[in-house]
This record gives C-alpha cells, sequence and structure tokens, in this order.
C-alpha cells in the first residue's frame, strides 16, 4: 500500500511540474533545470520504492523463518509431553506391581526374623534341656554306687533312643531350615520359579513343622507376582484353610482379595478386603485393604 502512495505522489508532482512549465511563461533554461530536478527526485523516489521493497522481502522471509521454527517448538514440546505422559501412564501402570514386589520382600524379611527368633528359641530349649541332663548325670556320679557283686558280672543296660522319623525324606535331600532360606533368598531376588520349587520341596518334606504354613503362603506370593491369579487365589486359600493358627491369615486373606479383583470378581474380592477390616483392624493388612476399597469407591468403616 505504502509503494502505491508513492508512485502517485511521483506522478502528480511530475503532472504538476509540466503543467506549471506550461501555464507559466518560464524561461527555457528555468524549465530545463527544473526538469532535471524532477527527474532526479522521481529517481529517488523510485530508488527509495525498491529499497522498501527489498526490506518487506527480508522481513516477510524472515517472519516465515521465525514461524517454521516456532512450529518446529511447537511440535517437539507436543512430542516432549506425549512422551511424559507414557512414561507416568507407565510409572501408574507399574506402581501396583513394584508395591506388590516391595511387600513380598518384606514379608520375606520379616519371615528371616520369625525363623531367627524360633531357632534361638529351640537353642534355648535344647541349653535348659543339655543342663539338665548334666545336673542329673552329676547327680549320679556323686551319688553312692553300689557294690559289684561278688559272682558274674554286670550286664551294663543301654537305652535306645528312637531316630526322629525322617521316612519321607530322599537321603541328601535339604534341610528344613536350608530349603526355607534358600527360597526366602530366591523370592526375594526375583527367582520366582526355583523359590517355587524349593517351597515345594518344604511343604512335601517338612510340611508339619512351624513355617509350613509361610512356605504355602511364598507359593501364592510367587504365583500372584507372575499375575497367574487363579493360581495365587488357590494357594492363597490352602493357607486360610490348612493353617488356622497361621501369622500369615490376614495377608493371604488380604492378597486372595486382591487376586479375586485382578481376575474380575470384583464382587468376592471386596468382600474379602472387607473381611480383613473386620477381622485385623489396625493392622498393616487392614491399612492396605481400606486403601484397595476406597480405591475401588467401597465405602468402609473409619479407623477407630
Amino acid at each position: 500500500m505504502r509503494i502505491r502512495h508513492i508512485a502517485i505522489f511521483s506522478a502528480a508532482v511530475l503532472a504538476g511540474a509540466l503543467a506549471g512549465s506550461l501555464v507559466g511563461p518560464h524561461p527555457a533554461e528555468a524549465v530545463a533545470r527544473e526538469l532535471i530536478e524532477l527527474q532526479r527526485d522521481v529517481t529517488s523516489l523510485l530508488q527509495g520504492q525498491k529499497d522498501l521493497s527489498t526490506q518487506v522481502t527480508q522481513d516477510h522471509t524472515i517472519m516465515k523463518t521465525l514461524i517454521e521454527q516456532s512450529n518446529d517448538n511447537v511440535a517437539k514440546l507436543g512430542a516432549t509431553m506425549s512422551s511424559l505422559q507414557k512414561s507416568v501412564q507407565d510409572v501408574q501402570a507399574n506402581s501396583g506391581a513394584r508395591l506388590d514386589t516391595m511387600s513380598t520382600q518384606v514379608q520375606g524379611l520379616s519371615d528371616n526374623l520369625e525363623e531367627i527368633k524360633s531357632r534361638l528359641g529351640k537353642l534355648n530349649q535344647q541349653l535348659v534341656d543339655l543342663q539338665n541332663s548334666v545336673q542329673s548325670l552329676d547327680g549320679k556320679i556323686s551319688g553312692a554306687a553300689a557294690p559289684a557283686p561278688a559272682t558274674g558280672t554286670a550286664t551294663p543296660t543301654t537305652s535306645t533312643v528312637a531316630p526322629p522319623n525322617s521316612s519321607a525324606v530322599p537321603g541328601g535331600a535339604p534341610s528344613a531350615d536350608t530349603l526355607y532360606s534358600n527360597g526366602l533368598r530366591d523370592i526375594t531376588s526375583g527367582k520366582y520359579d526355583l523359590a517355587r520349587s524349593e517351597f515345594q520341596d518344604y511343604l512335601k518334606y517338612y510340611g508339619d513343622t512351624d513355617l509350613a504354613s509361610n512356605a504355602q503362603f511364598y507359593l501364592g506370593e510367587i504365583a500372584y507376582s507372575q499375575k497367574n491369579y487363579d493360581l495365587a487365589v488357590a494357594e492363597y486359600e490352602k493357607v486360610l484353610n490348612n493353617y488356622p493358627k497361621s501369622f500369615k491369615l490376614a495377608p493371604a486373606r488380604l492378597k486372595k482379595g486382591m487376586a479375586l479383583i485382578e481376575r474380575g470378581q470384583k464382587t468376592g474380592g471386596v468382600r474379602e478386603l472387607r473381611e480383613v477390616v473386620r477381622r485385623y483392624p489396625g493392622t498393616e493388612e487392614d491399612r492396605r485393604a481400606r486403601a484397595k476399597l476406597k480405591e475401588l469407591g467401597v465405602t468402609v468403616t473409619p479407623t477407630r
């Protein structure tokens, strides 16, 4: 628009000059001088028009480059945001599995502590029994010995102790402590198949020991970690049905409820979680059950 105005103005000035030269009685020399000056002005205006056009073209090119760069930056920012959103979604999807794995590891550490306490208790009892035996033997030695009979030799009496019943344990099989400790080590390090075999052997050979219910519980944990929720429910049910005095009852019922929910049986899962809240108030299992119920939108009674 500006260039168009300059051209119109130049034409008007030239026309006015020509008209003035024709109308007024100027001398020929003055008219020629004015024409030269007018031509110079027109040339200057045309050059200014050209310069202005060049500047506009350059500005347009720069603006176009800036717009393209802005579009590229916006596209890169959009891709970055999409990647970040996907990462957040992945973290949210995996957070539950990671928490379950951490819970299993904590359970394993807790059981290691319980096992150590159990062993210390057994060692203490063995020490008491040994002390009693020593005192009894010392009393017998200190007592008066009966004189030997004049004829014949006395036949010493020996007491035989029956060996523990180990008919179910094959020769060379690992001990109960070894199997259980290896199972705990392997489950906490994520070697689930190996841990499953060790806990199954423990139940096969030492199913009547104090830690049998723990071994059964960990078979459920392994199945749950491998997302085999049908098997996990079955393994947890064995803890609840076969070991009524186990201290794994609360975590077994909690994880059974979660496994039921994972395989789409929300009603059954909610029922199990409510049972955890009712039977084990104030425990860690109670807290986790309440959190899961809240996540599902299920109303629970507040903690007293």
